[in-house]
């Protein structure tokens, strides 16, 4: 928007949102604008771009199936996720349910040799980059931080301090400069997964000032999902978050983030920009949160079912279906064979959820030091001795 807005909601003891709450929420579901990059139609009509089409041009009819297995897959066990939360057997789960083709298509445009740095919603990106679904299922069940390795998998464990992950990000990416990672066949890049929310953060912004003078070979790529929990994107800022990287001086660009081809095409080139010394870049992926910010949110509160329903409209796996099967001649058995796979998913996700054991009483004390402490291990030794004076009464 072009000028201030007041945003001060009326004082009122009614729950449901009220008319200018609602008009902002709704403000959310427009194209994104004529800068929005867009390569796959809602319809699934696949449209030119003479900028990103070169980034696009190996997308044939075999890996585009390959990106809507990966679109299916990622849904299905994100809803298992969902269920399983509601059935006790997680402590909380955040959906991706709408954003599967903002992370997809971003994942599968990483090379083996660039670092992600995720915030706690990536489970897509986690998908791309070899992090098995239950490898996630200890941060929210309460047992770990994390079960992958980050070096091998180029994926960062989840950071749930909002917008932290900025700081780790550039501060990573510097150091691929320093190294001399930059430039050359074997070039690396890094690339920040956060919310719209996070921009509001004063960690986002230190990341993109030392990003900037550095030069550090970062994409800072930004989900737009229209709510930072219960508060729409116009009240978090006066133009649209792309452009905010024109203050630090470097590029940003909207990609529309239902559509996995442009996702991927947009985040090519970033991330070539950033491995040839151009860094680095924003990447606003113009997308819809279609679920609760987590299970413990209930958006019904504070945004009403047409905007919901115009969202679905727009959805990133089913214009990849419609485009497979009108303009590819895809048949049938593939995408049941996909949804197949996807139950299977799903169904090994939740055996793996409901056998994990609990973790030991004194888990709490173990990884506190690398080497260890004699006052950390003393704690242990005297909680393990106070559980053992209650055994058999």
């Amino acid at each position: 928007m072009s000028t201030p807005q007041d945003w001060t909601p009326p004082t009122s003891t009614d729950s449901h949102p009220g008319h200018d709450h609602v008009v902002a929420g709704l403000k959310g579901t427009d194209e994104g604008g004529a800068d929005l990059v867009q390569l796959l139609t809602p319809e699934g009509e696949r449209v030119p771009d003479p900028r990103f089409d070169a980034y696009a041009a190996d997308v044939d009819v075999e890996m585009l199936k390959n990106l809507y297995r990966d679109l299916v897959l990622v849904r299905r066990f994100d809803r298992e996720g969902n269920a399983l939360q509601r059935q006790g057997q997680l402590g909380i789960w955040v959906p991706l349910l709408g954003q599967e083709a903002a992370q997809i298509g971003a994942g599968r445009a990483m090379a083996p040799q660039d670092m992600a740095f995720p915030s706690y919603r990536e489970h897509g990106v986690a998908w791309t980059r070899g992090v098995d679904p239950t490898d996630l299922l200890g941060i929210f069940r309460g047992t770990d931080h994390g079960s992958w390795d980050p070096k091998a998998t180029g994926f960062h464990l989840y950071t749930i301090v909002i917008g932290n992950q900025c700081l780790n990000a550039t501060g990573y990416a510097m150091g691929q400069k320093f190294e001399g990672r930059v430039g050359g066949d074997d070039a690396e890049a890094t690339i920040c997964f956060f919310g719209d929310g996070a921009t509001s953060q004063g960690d986002v912004h230190e990341g993109f000032v030392w990003a900037a003078v550095y030069d550090a070979p970062v994409v800072f790529y930004c989900q737009n999902n229209q709510w930072a929990i219960s508060e729409p994107t116009e009240r978090q800022t006066r133009v649209p978050l792309y452009k905010r990287a024109q203050g630090y001086g470097f590029d940003g660009i909207r990609v529309d983030g239902n559509d996995v081809i442009a996702c991927l095409a947009v985040t090519r080139w970033a991330l070539e920009e950033c491995r040839t010394g151009n860094g680095p870049v924003l990447i606003e992926a113009f997308t819809y949160r279609m679920d609760a910010h987590t299970t413990s949110d209930d958006p019904t509160r504070y945004r009403l079912a047409d905007e919901l329903e115009l969202w679905k409209l727009k959805d990133p796996i089913e214009r990849v279906r419609v485009h497979l099967v009108r303009s590819l001649g895809v048949e049938p058995e593939f995408f049941d064979g996909v949804q197949a796979d996807a139950d299977a998913l799903a169904a090994r996700f939740r055996q793996h959820c409901v056998d994990m054991p609990a973790p030991a009483a004194d888990r709490i004390f173990s990884e506190v030091y690398a080497d260890g402490s004699p006052a950390v291990d003393a704690q242990r030794e005297a909680f393990l001795a106070y559980h053992a004076s209650f055994e058999g009464v």
